[in-house]
């Protein structure tokens, strides 16, 4: 599948405007097209980034830290596949390292390189934890994502307040009764983080 030119993004967007009941050549909407087209480039940069790479460098000098590791009320945006309308949330984090850790900073780079594509909240979440199990073999991996979809409160249904959340649970986490409400616990109730 080849990349459209900018002048083809920017064309499109002259033609979504029309559509809408609008002139693309009003002045307050000249630099429209040019203005939505960095702002894609920006909303969707993850297609450019390849979150694995976030996680490869390592370290090994833990002193025998073998607990859990925590990264909670990590925010993003990311953009419903469905309405290409805002997804805005938290993610909570957590490993338990078999050898090695990584760097707390890529563990909140993963989320937002799987954030900044087209979404669903199930799939983001299952990609952030399969990622963090393909390179870092920890045992175990859990990840809680707690979002509001303007495509639910902006049109259709227009219900506000509502917050979905999902998890994945890996290795440990899943086996473990006691190692998953631990990670709940550290993590708090999800719909109060909200606030």
């Amino acid at each position: 599948m080849s990349k459209p030119t900018r002048e083809e993004a920017e064309d499109a967007v002259r033609t979504l405007l029309r559509w809408a009941g609008d002139n693309p050549e009003r002045e307050g909407l000249l630099d429209t097209p040019g203005r939505v087209v960095r702002a894609y480039e920006e909303w969707f940069r993850g297609y450019d980034i390849d979150p694995l790479e976030y996680l490869e460098r390592t370290f090994q000098e833990v002193g025998g830290y073998d607990e859990m590791v925590v990264l909670r009320n990590i925010p993003f945006e990311s953009y419903c596949e469905h309405h290409v309308a805002p997804i805005i949330g938290k993610a909570h984090v957590g490993y338990i390292p078999t050898d090695r850790v990584v760097g707390i900073s890529k563990l909140a780079r993963v989320v937002h390189g799987y954030a900044k594509r087209l979404q669903v909240q199930e799939k983001l979440t299952a990609q952030i934890a399969q990622a963090i199990t393909d390179v870092l073999a920890p045992q175990g991996v859990a990840v809680v994502i707690e979002a509001s979809h303007q495509c639910m409160t902006t049109r259709g249904v227009h219900t506000h307040g509502v917050t979905m959340v999902t998890s994945q649970m890996l290795g440990l986490f899943r086996r473990d009764p006691k190692t998953r409400q631990e990670f709940l616990n550290m993590i708090g109730n999800p719909s109060s983080q909200m606030a």
